[in-house]
């Protein structure tokens, strides 16, 4: 009757800890199980290989020990010969284990001692790692919470299930919590740490605004209203673009609500922070001129290899457009994506009359002609010595005042003046030893291949084994903040396309692949083979 007792309790202890720490029943007799393994060995040997079984069902325990089969014994407490194996079983044969039923034991007070730490240890894995499973999960949502602690600036919050932080970072600006103020977060990010599963919350994270619209706007959690992107200040101004699927639903009305009324509930949540809403569209200008309100914009140039914006504003909007600290536009640009220069009209007057200035002296000097022709070429568009020199003389002809022969004139000197320029650099190229069949390389000039030669790019190997952003450069986007980093090609207008297929020809030029592993050179060829 005692024996069964136990076992009862024995199930009962199982339940009772399982419910308390949300896990599975099962870990909690494997962690009994384990308890008594450990036990039984410090009994018959630490060496011993010792296995227990509690019936979840009945709580019956039974305990065996395991015996390796051998032919020659080395380890008596881990193996049994073949011979005496057979003995108790008949088919048993090397390789194979035999067990050996072992019997009740009774606990000590060390040993159940130490049973108790194995399976606290257990629970507490187990539970932890429930933890982990149940938050990673959730990354990307708002939790509920109360605040149990602050520490250094950082708040320690209750989940419930589990401690969460936010960090001082990840805090709103001059936001105050104490102890049990309730606070809503984004759960961002969930690790694995020596001292359990670390959960971080965040109120600053982009995220965490689009999720509160979520909840505050029935389109956006339906998915007919989409945000397509966030850009925050926190705490003082935020710009959120918004896109809708239904032509009849006006996004930015929808988001704003009755009288403001589910704009505000955000609002309220994030202290006052100040939200734009702009309607989304694909077209970059149009998107830049409402993400710069409630600046005016007169003109924008798009520099799409470079992801960079121009915008011109009348002077009296510059201070409104660039905003407090750059609030304005530093936003803007988060929301874009694309770098934003800020111009008044006066300073791109200013800026276009010296560019003008800039292209008369450089036609004077190399075409070795008089001010008013070389103001005339720059007033028609022409940018540089090479557009003059590979255009259609009747673009050139047709402006008033010009004949064939004087275009003519003028595209030879241009080509004269270009041969002239290579030969120098062709000198230079020699000077510092870079190989003459790299010019076998369509697209590569001689002031390129000076430009390579200063970057210790001398053959066509080097060049095989540059990538494309060695020679255009790279962006790097950090805190809404562009870093530029150049390459060996900054002064020369190369695409990526143009740069890669350089690479390409390079490494075939080198024997690193053939004609034949790039399938898309042989559909170009089938093609052009049908074309003709």
């Amino acid at each position: 009757m005692a024996v069964s007792a136990n076992r009862l309790e024995l199930l009962q202890i199982a339940d009772a800890v399982a419910r308390e720490k949300s896990i599975d029943r099962m870990v909690v007799i494997e962690a009994m199980q384990d308890a008594m393994e450990k036990a039984a060995k410090g009994r018959y040997g630490a060496e011993t290989e010792i296995k227990v079984e509690i019936n979840p069902r009945s709580g019956e325990t039974r305990m065996w020990r395991l015996l390796e089969i051998v032919e020659e014994v080395e380890e008596p407490s881990r193996q049994i010969d073949l011979q005496r194996a057979q003995l108790k079983s008949p088919e048993a044969k090397v390789g194979d284990f035999l067990t050996e039923a072992l019997p009740p034991m009774e606990f000590g007070r060390i040993a159940a001692q130490s049973a108790k730490q194995v399976i606290v240890q257990k629970v507490r894995d187990a539970e932890r790692e429930r933890m982990y499973d149940e938050y990673f999960s959730r990354i990307g949502e708002i939790v509920n919470g109360t605040v149990k602690r602050v520490e250094y600036g950082n708040v320690i919050v209750d989940l419930g299930r589990g401690e969460a932080i936010i960090r001082r970072d990840e805090l709103i600006p001059r936001e105050m919590f104490r102890y049990g103020d309730r606070v809503r977060a984004y759960v961002y990010d969930v690790r694995r740490e020596q001292r359990g599963p670390q959960i971080f919350l965040s109120r600053t994270h982009p995220q965490f605004m689009a999720k509160l619209f979520m909840q505050e706007v029935p389109e956006i959690y339906d998915g007919v209203i989409t945000i397509r992107s966030i850009a925050r200040d926190p705490g003082s101004r935020a710009k959120i673009a918004v896109t809708s699927s239904d032509s009849s639903i006006d996004p930015v009305g929808a988001c704003v609500g009755m009288r403001g009324s589910r704009v505000q509930a955000v609002v309220g949540e994030l202290q006052g922070e100040k939200i734009d809403i702009i309607p989304w569209t694909d077209n970059i200008a149009d998107l830049v001129v409402s993400a710069l309100q409630p600046a005016d914009v007169a003109k924008v140039v798009l520099d799409e290899q470079a992801e960079r914006i121009e915008v011109v504003v009348p002077d009296e909007q510059l201070s409104l457009a660039i905003g407090r600290r750059g609030q304005n536009v530093r936003l803007a640009s988060q929301l874009i994506g694309w770098d934003i220069d800020i111009l008044t009209e006066q300073e791109e007057s200013e800026r276009r009359q010296k560019d003008f200035t800039e292209r008369s002296s450089l036609f004077m000097a190399a075409l070795d002609v008089d001010e008013m022709v070389a103001q005339l070429l720059a007033s028609e568009g022409f940018s540089s010595v090479e557009e003059l020199a590979y255009i259609d003389t009747n673009e050139i002809s047709s402006i008033d005042g010009f004949d064939e022969e004087t275009a003519g004139e003028i595209q030879n000197r241009a080509a004269e003046y270009l041969a002239e320029i290579d030969r120098k650099y062709d000198e230079e190229r020699r000077a510092l030893g870079v190989m003459d069949e790299l010019y076998e390389i369509g697209g590569l000039t001689a002031a390129m291949l000076v430009a390579l030669g200063k970057d210790g790019v001398k053959t066509v190997e080097d060049f095989a084994g540059c990538a494309a952003d060695d020679l255009i450069g790279w962006s790097e986007r950090k805190d809404g903040e562009t870093k530029r980093f150049e390459g060996t090609f900054k002064d020369f207008p190369v695409s990526r396309e143009e740069a890669e297929d350089m690479i390409m020809q390079a490494r075939i030029k080198a024997g690193w692949v053939s004609e034949e592993d790039l399938p898309g050179l042989e559909d170009d060829a089938a093609s052009e083979e049908v074309s003709a």
